[in-house]
């Protein structure tokens, strides 16, 4: 069984003095479990303040092994990590 699957996804960014997020919803809403790592592909995102666009791209979910999902609840349940966090990211630049 692989351990990456490839699949569309909807990118959805807001940048208003209201709310600066973004927001990946995979297209057939796989399950997400403890130390799985999604990537999603593409040009950089810009969006200009007081705007929200949504976005069409391409992602790859990486499943995790045994032992990353464990480590990934041990490390959950040592830091409490009981609230939706809103996570910042910087895109990779590739070579």
């Amino acid at each position: 069984m692989s351990r990456s699957i490839q699949m569309p996804c909807t990118v959805e960014v807001e940048h208003s003095d209201e709310s600066l997020h973004a927001h990946v919803a995979l297209d057939g809403d796989p399950v997400i479990r403890p130390g799985d790592e999604v990537q999603v592909h593409g040009e950089p995102i810009h969006v200009a303040f007081g705007e929200r666009r949504t976005f069409r791209r391409m992602a790859t979910l990486r499943r995790a092994s045994f032992l990353e999902r464990a480590w990934t609840r041990t490390c959950a349940g040592f830091f409490e990590m009981n609230e939706l966090y809103e996570v910042s990211f910087t895109p990779r630049r590739t070579l």
